[in-house]
C-alpha cells in the first residue's frame, strides 16, 4: 500500500468524517484518478516526440496512450491521424505515488513556488493544473532533456462540491496559495 493511500485511511478520512459530518465513512469523498496530458506541436520531430513520450512514461510509471488528429486543419499544418499528445490515467497504487511525488518533490522544485492556484476546481470537485516543465521530477535528468515541455494534470475526486474536494486535496499534502499569493 502507498505511503499516501495509508494516509488517507488514517487521518484524512475521520478529519473530513469530524469536518463535514459524514456518519458513513463511504461519504467521505476520495481520489479515482489523475489524468496526465502533454500536447504536442503537430511539426514536432520524430526523435523529441519519443523522449517526450518516455520522459511521460518514467514521470508516471505507464506507458502513455498516445492521442492522434481526428480532422485534418490546414492553418494549423494538421493532417488527420497526425501525433498531437499524449496521456496517462493513472488509479489505484501508481495514482497515490505519483500525487505523492508531484506534492512533496515536483511542486517544491518549482522556481518561486507560493502554492498552487485553488482556483483549478471544475465546480464538481475535479481539480486540474499545469506544469510548464518536466524536468521538476526526480525522475527527469535535466541534461539529458531534448525539449522543455508542459503538461496538464487533472486530479479526479467522488467530492460533490469544490470545497470537499479542497479539503480533501489540502489534507492530502497539496500546498494550495493563500488567496492573492498566486504563482505561475
Amino acid at each position: 500500500m502507498a505511503r499516501l493511500q495509508e494516509k488517507y485511511a488514517r487521518e484524512v478520512v475521520p478529519a473530513l468524517r469530524k469536518q463535514h459530518g459524514y456518519t458513513n465513512s463511504m461519504q467521505v469523498p476520495r481520489m479515482t484518478k489523475i489524468v496526465v496530458n502533454m500536447g504536442f506541436n503537430a511539426t514536432l520531430d520524430k526523435d523529441v516526440m519519443k523522449s517526450l513520450l518516455q520522459e511521460l512514461a518514467r514521470i508516471t510509471g505507464q506507458q502513455p496512450a498516445i492521442c492522434k488528429a481526428r480532422k485534418s486543419i490546414a492553418n494549423f499544418n494538421l493532417r488527420e491521424g497526425m501525433t498531437v499528445g499524449a496521456r496517462v490515467t493513472l488509479r489505484g497504487r501508481r495514482m497515490y505515488e505519483f500525487f505523492d511525488r508531484l506534492t512533496n518533490v515536483a511542486l517544491s522544485r518549482l522556481r518561486d513556488f507560493r502554492g498552487v492556484s485553488p482556483k483549478g476546481f471544475d465546480g464538481r470537485g475535479n481539480f486540474s493544473m499545469g506544469l510548464r516543465d518536466q524536468t521538476v521530477f526526480p525522475e527527469i535528468n535535466p541534461d539529458d532533456v531534448k525539449k522543455v515541455q508542459g503538461m496538464d494534470i487533472t486530479v479526479n475526486t467522488t467530492a460533490v462540491t469544490d470545497d470537499e474536494a479542497r479539503d480533501l486535496l489540502r489534507l492530502m499534502g497539496m500546498p494550495f496559495a493563500k488567496v492573492g499569493a498566486v504563482s505561475n
